[in-house]
Parts: structure tokens; sequence; C-alpha cells
């Protein structure tokens, strides 16, 4: 593994199977978030079971956390090697004429995506190890004895996105995300050679992960504000 990495060849091709690894994440958190939308039930009992089965819970959820810190890591690393190769800063040459916006700011929209994740992070996932690991309740129940107990996963969610500022958070990150795909999706491609007879196919289909995710995500967070 070190030795792959420490080829620029070998760096960019784990950044990409990385990225790829992380949008097929996105993707199955997408299916579970927008069930909120269409049916509270079943979002709680699709959330309940990813907070519990042990498989997700003890070997997923590792590779995704270490898959998150190696995705960053190796992009901040990629974007230090890139600038020291550039003779002439893309601030004083024509950087527009031969890069698009996208692809000269991926460390920028990066780093947005990065402070949500923490944002995210504090906002379900740490409240979540703690009720399970900490108050030891991996019953996913408000109160079991209480007369209307259920799953707190639907609450917790409709809740937060009560606050307008939040919900402006999420709208702008999810935009930036958006535009980190449209590059960061093809690039990826390019990186682990998927440039074939199915690479118009691969773009089209980018851009529509690219643009249709984040925007779902969006939808997700602005309807659950505007039904408080």
């Amino acid at each position: 593994m070190s030795g792959i990495l420490n080829s620029s060849i070998g760096r960019k091709f784990a950044m990409a199977l990385s990225a790829l690894f992380l949008m097929i994440f996105l993707l199955q958190h997408f299916a579970i978030n927008i069930l909120s939308v269409f049916s509270p039930d079943t979002f709680n009992e699709a959330s309940h079971f990813m907070g519990t089965f042990w498989a997700v819970q003890y070997l997923l959820q590792p590779v995704l956390i270490f898959g998150v810190i190696f995705h960053f890591v190796m992009g901040f690393v990629l974007e230090i090697n890139n600038n020291k190769a550039r003779k002439v800063s893309y601030a004083k040459s024509k950087g527009s004429a031969n890069s698009s916006w996208m692809s000269r700011n991926m460390l920028l929209t990066g780093l947005v995506i990065l402070a949500f994740m923490v944002l995210h992070f504090i906002d379900f996932w740490i409240p979540e190890i703690n009720v399970k690991y900490i108050q030891g309740d991996m019953s996913g129940l408000i109160n079991p004895d209480a007369a209307d107990s259920g799953f707190r996963y639907y609450e917790e969610l409709h809740h937060k996105f009560e606050s307008p500022l939040r919900v402006g958070a999420y709208v702008i990150a999810f935009i930036l995300l958006s535009l980190h795909l449209l590059h960061g999706f093809n690039s990826a491609f390019q990186s682990v050679g998927a440039n074939n007879k199915y690479t118009k196919g691969l773009k089209g289909f980018s851009k529509v992960y690219a643009i249709g995710i984040p925007l779902g995500f969006i939808f997700i967070a602005l309807f659950h504000h505007l039904n408080h």
C-alpha cells in the first residue's frame, strides 16, 4: 500500500477509489433519508436497522470513517503536490481558459464539505454514539415504557431542521458538494481508467448524480423546515 501511495499515479488511483466508495455511501444515505419525507415509520425502521445491525456498526462504520479521513488527507496531499508542480500559478495565468472553476477549487469546496461534515457529526452521529454506547441504549426508543414510545430517529431529524440558520448551512454545503461532485466524479472515473466506449454514458450519469443527490438532500432539509 505504501508503495502505491509513493507514486503520483498511485495516489490519484487511491483517491479515486475512496471517492467512488464515498459516493456509494452518499447514495445509500440519501435513499434512507428521503424515506423521512414519504414514510416516517419506514424511515425509523431503516435507521434503526442501520444503527443497530452489528455488521454496519462494527465493520462498515469504521471503514466509512477511514474512507472519509483518507479521502480528505489524500486530497490535501495531491493539492499540495499539484501546487508545487505548477510553474505558473493559476492566479497569474489563464487558469480559467485551461480548466474549470470546479477543478481549480476542489480544495476550497472540499474544506467547506469537511466543515459541513463536522456539523453533521455534531448534529447526528455524536448524539447517536452517546445514546448507544455511553448511555447504553441500543433499543432506538425514546422511552420504552412511555405510552407514545417509538423510534426517535424521525423526531431528531425533523427537530434539527427547525433552525433556518442550520438549514441555510446545509443548503450551501450541498450546493458546494454538487460542484465538487461535478468535477470529482469524472476525475475519479478517469483515474481508474474508465475511459472507453461507456465514457459518454458515465459523464451523463455523473451529472445526474452530482446534481440530483445534493438537490435531493436540499429538498429533505427544506421539507422538514417548512413543515414545522
